[in-house]
């Protein structure tokens, strides 16, 4: 299958990427002239570059009119840690995916799936199905959320297939270091403290190998409109924490309660997949445990 992919060189979308070539598709990465492709380069030449900047209406354009792909997984978005919750480039985000959908569909595209986030709905201690109320609190989840909307209501009328995969919590080899699991980790390796929370914010994280695998689940599948990516394991941050301790042998650098809660930071997000796990041939292959021992080694390797 002839498949569009943005975001190629993201932290999902390298996994994504990945698996797209193992499944043997023909694979058109869109990615910016002056993108480090440094999560990709072992699979460069399994991928066609389409170079172009999505931000970029007349690249954007061209681009699509000479690949003509079938299934477009959209997966491009600004997710820099610290300042992507309140970024104005949302918008610009926005505008880009809603040219993209469009320009697809008049091109012939027969299905697009692209990327949520759980932080588009409202806050509860219960499992979120995709049928939980939404009230998103960062210009980041009310701009995933309307463009959810738009684009449902769009392919419906350009006959286009619409799937959107609400993403939870990821790990994995590849990840910002700026985010949990990493900074705990390169803490630990470098024998230094990690103050964190007192760590009872309960999170719902699943390896990056097993969302790129939902990603390429859902793709495959006739499933559309909003479809959870999580594990439906309830997971604190505090047993998270304390299990790369144990896994390398420091539990005496991990300083629980040093940092303050976040405010306005939901205590509770996991997810309900019984949509996901009903509706494609996904099962996750990656249990935490050792899913966190694998991520470490990939860390100490980088060192």
């Amino acid at each position: 299958m002839k498949i569009l992919l943005t975001g190629a060189t993201g932290f999902i979308g390298s996994h994504v990427a990945r698996a797209l070539v193992n499944e043997r598709h023909e694979v058109h990465a869109l990615i910016r002239p002056t993108s480090n492709t440094w999560r990709i380069d072992d699979i460069l030449p399994s991928l066609h570059v389409a170079q172009a900047d999505i931000l970029d209406a007349a690249q954007l354009t061209k681009q699509i009119e000479i690949i003509r792909s079938e299934l477009c997984i959209h997966l491009a978005w600004y997710v820099e840690p610290g300042k992507y919750l309140v970024s104005p480039v949302n918008l610009d985000f926005m505008c880009a995916s809603l040219r993209l959908a469009k320009h697809l569909a008049e091109c012939g595209c027969k299905r697009f799936v692209a990327s949520g986030s759980c932080l588009e709905y409202d806050a509860s201690d219960k499992p979120l199905n995709e049928s939980s109320p939404t009230r998103p609190r960062h210009l980041y989840s009310a701009v995933k959320l309307a463009l959810y909307h738009a684009l449902d209501d769009f392919c419906r009328t350009a006959d286009m297939q619409f799937a959107w995969t609400r993403f939870f919590y990821q790990y994995g080899p590849g990840e910002d270091p700026r985010r949990l699991v990493p900074t705990a980790i390169n803490s630990l390796l470098r024998g230094q403290v990690c103050n964190l929370t007192p760590g009872d914010e309960m999170r719902d994280y699943l390896h990056v190998k097993d969302v790129a695998g939902a990603v390429c689940a859902v793709a495959r599948s006739n499933l559309t409109g909003a479809v959870n990516v999580g594990s439906g394991q309830p997971v604190t941050v505090r047993e998270i924490a304390e299990t790369i301790a144990a896994l390398l042998g420091r539990p005496d650098l991990i300083a629980l309660g040093v940092q303050p809660y976040i405010p306005g930071d939901p205590m509770h997000i996991v997810a309900d997949n019984k949509r996901l796990r009903q509706n494609t041939d996904w099962k996750p292959q990656c249990d935490l445990e050792t899913g966190l021992r694998e991520t470490i080694e990939w860390w100490k390797f980088q060192r």
